[in-house]
């Protein structure tokens, strides 16, 4: 098989990897529309590729490197894809101890226009302040500078929001 052939396998591998990736995604966000239609391109493109490995064969170490070369940057680009495409909201969530230093955090994060829900607990070794902020997914590394090591920082993804308080895009 020449070169042509393998660029040919390692382009239909990433499309249809990408589209492969980008469908699950769609599912776990719950859009089983967007992910059906999807499915529908990926296997069409899966077919047209395997149909030409299995017609022509993997010869070579070229042929190889093309189809798990493939395989491998269509699943980078599949997630890089969701990321841009999506829009995506994470609920941020800080425990931390009760202490000056956090209000003037919530503040610094209210005045930066994120929605800031604060709510009072009990850990192990005290009182304890929970921060909820729903924001979009490339905001938590900026909130998690702003928490600075101050409290305990998870995220997890969410489904769909409805209300509240919304940070404003940045210019």
């Amino acid at each position: 098989m020449d070169p042509f052939g393998a660029l040919l396998i390692f382009g239909a591998r990433l499309l249809d990897v990408s589209l492969g990736t980008f469908r699950i995604l769609l599912l776990v966000r719950g859009r089983k529309l967007q992910a059906s239609i999807t499915a529908f391109f990926e296997s069409a493109v899966y077919i047209i590729a395997l149909g030409y490995v299995l017609q022509q064969g993997i010869n070579g170490p070229l042929q190889l490197l093309a189809y798990a070369g493939g395989f491998a940057v269509g699943s980078y680009l599949g997630a890089s894809l969701e990321e841009r495409i999506l829009s995506s909201f994470v609920l941020v969530e800080v425990v931390a101890p009760v202490t000056d230093e956090i209000y003037e955090i919530i503040g610094i994060l209210r005045d930066e226009g994120y929605g800031t829900t604060v709510v009072s607990g009990a850990g192990k070794t005290g009182e304890r302040i929970i921060l909820k902020i729903i924001c979009q997914r490339n905001d938590i590394e900026h909130v998690a500078k702003l928490i600075n090591n101050r409290g305990f920082l998870f995220t997890s993804n969410v489904m769909g929001v409805w209300g509240g308080y919304f940070r404003q895009k940045r210019k």
